[in-house]
């Protein structure tokens, strides 16, 4: 048999002040704070310890019409980082187009 390999977890709470979505997914999650694991393994066969992220999990709440089902999804970290970045930016007003604007109604006779 091998050796056992080494793995670590770590686990983090980030907060989102506001509804966000995170890359890959079509869903919407509501704010709040969400643990975050990571899982990284020790590389062996250098001279310092060093490890390699393998795994990063995210704990999403129950949905409204599921209460109480836990749910985990695996992420990109970077997907992670790009939604926590979008949770910090001012929120943009909602553009109105010119052809929403009202118009005069003109007719032909």
């Amino acid at each position: 048999m091998g050796e056992a390999m080494t793995i670590r977890t770590t686990r983090k709470t980030v907060k989102f002040t506001r509804p966000f979505t995170l890359d890959g997914s079509n869903e919407e999650f509501p704010e709040g704070d969400y643990i975050v694991e990571t899982d990284e393994e020790l590389v062996e066969g250098i001279s310092f310890p060093a490890y390699r992220r393998i795994a990063t999990l995210i704990h999403l709440h129950s949905e409204r019409k599921f209460p109480g089902r836990l749910r985990t999804m695996t992420l990109d970290p970077k997907a992670l980082e790009a939604a926590l970045v979008r949770d910090t930016m001012p929120e943009r007003p909602v553009a109105t187009r010119t052809a929403d604007k009202a118009r005069p109604f003109l007719t032909s006779r």
